[in-house]
């Protein structure tokens, strides 16, 4: 991955959470976060 690569990627990301903060107040990126917690939780029980 070029720095050029990463740097776009990054400011997407940023842009998703100013977005998702300034008109959803952020329920997009707690909904997103519980799913990785319990994704997480999963695949501990796994290992």
């Amino acid at each position: 991955m070029t720095n050029r690569i990463a740097l776009a990627l990054g400011a997407m990301i940023l842009l998703a959470l100013g977005y998702d903060l300034l008109l959803d107040d952020m329920a997009g990126s707690l909904f997103l976060a519980r799913k990785m917690l319990d994704l997480i939780d999963y695949l501990a029980f796994w290992r």
